[in-house]
């Protein structure tokens, strides 16, 4: 190869640094001037220096200095499309006009907007809901649905509820602002996997207790389930309602781990573990192995709790595996009081790109085969199904209503009530907002007092906006919202309704077989109520590529 011979253009920025330095340092030291340029061409001659020598980054090694313009443009890349790129109704996750609902609702300020949408309304995919023409008047916006009906002590609780979230995922003050607005406004707080902390307890709003893999707040030294820790917690007043997580939107199948490095004496008392020690959520739970157990392990919480509705959590994946469940709660009789949907479009918990873009269905599709198999089955009655999966306005709920679940959690909606700015920092620790942080000089300046108003004002001016659309349609409560209300453009010409665009099955469809369905027909008899295993045909399939 034949060396260059020529001063490289790229080295420009290096060379007049140094011949800078050169220059300003003497002409300072003659004229007394000061040592401001002298210090401003040495920081970048040093600069250029170090990035010659380094061997880690080649970009810089052949545009010493200049290339870090180039990082420190990329560092900031997202904000700068956030604030000056991005339009107002481009969802990247969330949109900026989705954010600004929640601030408006959640500062108590005018939510209005003149001139018109702005939302493309003959585009593929653009959804609306259907008025009525004899509007309804109604006397409030507190909407209810009781969980466990069959239960001692059954909870009647909101369509809208904070999602799972953890005390060490979130600030001190993010959850002492939640649970403030949470009982405040009469909703219903999830604790997340990571258990009840003092911040949870201390405002005393309602909570569902998470319980995961890791069995915080009901272990053993070991990491396995412990009755008595479990009953002290779950007996709590301020606990209504159990939520067994066998998996979640944003990492499904994936366990986690919180370094001992982050384990503080706060979080080691909720979660029951060692100060300093990693704190470790395995992929699977070891107090079952099978739908069977899983049922089993219900009904003992339930016993344990005293009554109260106890449910699971999940991601929907191999459909064989939901099928198992409920062929389980067709032979034992046994039977979870409720089911939350997590859809796949990920939440608050940080995962690999993969999980998050790539893994688990969507909350859409996931809800439709989970209300299907329940109402194919003759189970719906008995079994309430909540959903979570980018839900922050009142159209949201009214369309996850709509295609079948009985109420709403929102994980990153909340967030933004505490004034989440969409940083996309939540798993390094250095969140702005004070909300996804453990570093106390941030969260220390999350005022607890005005914050769990917003957080109350969200929720309520919230349902107050559901009520306006359901005197709209004509409706008098949640419950009666059905597939027949919202309707989807599925091209420039063509528009259907929910009813005709998904499929929805008859009470007891599936144990007469009658369903039509592929996933039911290709899937359902081949799963066995006491294993999770694949069905035979698809074990075949994993020893060959001869398809």
């Amino acid at each position: 190869m034949e060396k260059t011979t020529t001063f490289p253009f790229r080295y420009t920025a290096f060379a007049i640094s140094v011949a800078g330095f050169a220059v300003s340092l003497p002409l300072s030291i003659w004229l007394g001037s000061g040592y401001l340029f002298p210090l401003v061409f040495g920081a970048l001659s040093a600069l250029g220096v170090w990035d010659l020598k380094q061997r880690k980054h080649t970009i810089s090694r052949n545009y010493p200095i200049m290339a870090n313009f180039r990082y420190l443009f990329e560092s900031i890349g997202p904000e700068i499309r956030q604030y000056f790129i991005q339009s107002d109704t481009e969802e990247r996750p969330f949109s900026r006009e989705q954010r600004s609902i929640v601030y408006q609702r959640a500062k108590n300020v005018l939510d209005k907007r003149p001139f018109g949408s702005q939302i493309g309304m003959y585009e593929e995919g653009f959804e609306w809901m259907n008025h009525s023409i004899t509007p309804t008047r109604l006397a409030t916006s507190d909407f209810r649905i009781l969980i466990g009906k069959n239960c001692d002590k059954p909870y009647n609780a909101s369509v809208f509820n904070i999602s799972a979230m953890s005390f060490g995922a979130l600030s001190a003050n993010a959850v002492l602002s939640l649970n403030t607005g949470a009982r405040k406004g009469g909703f219903y707080h999830d604790t997340g996997e990571g258990s009840i902390s003092r911040y949870h307890r201390q405002p005393g709003g309602d909570l569902v207790w998470e319980i995961g893999s890791g069995y915080f707040g009901c272990r053993h030294p070991d990491g396995t389930f412990n009755p008595e820790m479990f009953k002290r917690n779950a007996t709590l007043d301020q606990v209504k309602m159990i939520e067994v997580k066998l998996s979640q939107g944003a990492k499904p199948g994936h366990g986690g781990i919180l370094p001992g490095a982050k384990v503080t004496p706060e979080i080691a008392e909720a979660r029951g573990v060692s100060v300093g020690e990693d704190c470790v959520s395995p992929p699977s739970h070891s107090a079952f192995s099978n739908p069977v157990e899983l049922l089993e392990f219900i009904d003992t919480l339930r016993t344990l709790s005293g009554g109260k509705p106890v449910g699971f959590k999940l991601a929907i994946g191999h459909p064989w595996e939901w099928f198992a469940i409920v062929k389980a709660m067709l032979d034992t009789g046994r039977k979870p009081d409720f089911i939350v949907v997590d859809g796949g479009e990920g939440g608050t918990g940080a995962a690999p790109i993969e999980f998050i873009n790539r893994l688990g269905m969507p909350m859409t599709e996931a809800l439709l085969l989970v209300h299907n198999t329940l109402v194919g089955t003759n189970l719906r009655e008995d079994i309430a199904i909540g959903a979570a999966g980018k839900i922050t306005s009142a159209f949201n709920i009214a369309r996850t209503l709509a295609l079948g679940a009985d109420w709403c959690n929102s994980a990153r909606g909340y967030m933004f009530s505490l004034g989440c700015i969409q940083a996309l920092s939540c798993h390094t620790g250095h969140c702005p907002s004070g909300v996804a942080t453990q570093d106390p000089r941030r969260g220390q300046k999350l005022d607890v007092a005005l914050k769990s108003e917003r957080v109350y004002n969200y929720h309520k001016n919230t349902l107050d906006a559901l009520q306006n659309l359901l005197e709209a349609s004509g409706l008098n409560h949640p419950s009666e919202l059905g597939p027949e209300h919202i309707v989807r453009r599925v091209s420039k010409a063509e528009v259907h309704s929910y009813l005709d665009l998904f499929p929805f099955l008859e009470p007891g469809a599936l144990l007469e077989g009658k369903t039509g369905l592929r996933v039911f027909d290709k899937y359902w008899q081949a799963a066995q109520p006491d294993t999770f295993e694949p069905p035979e045909f698809i074990r075949a399939l994993r020893e060959t590529k001869l398809r």
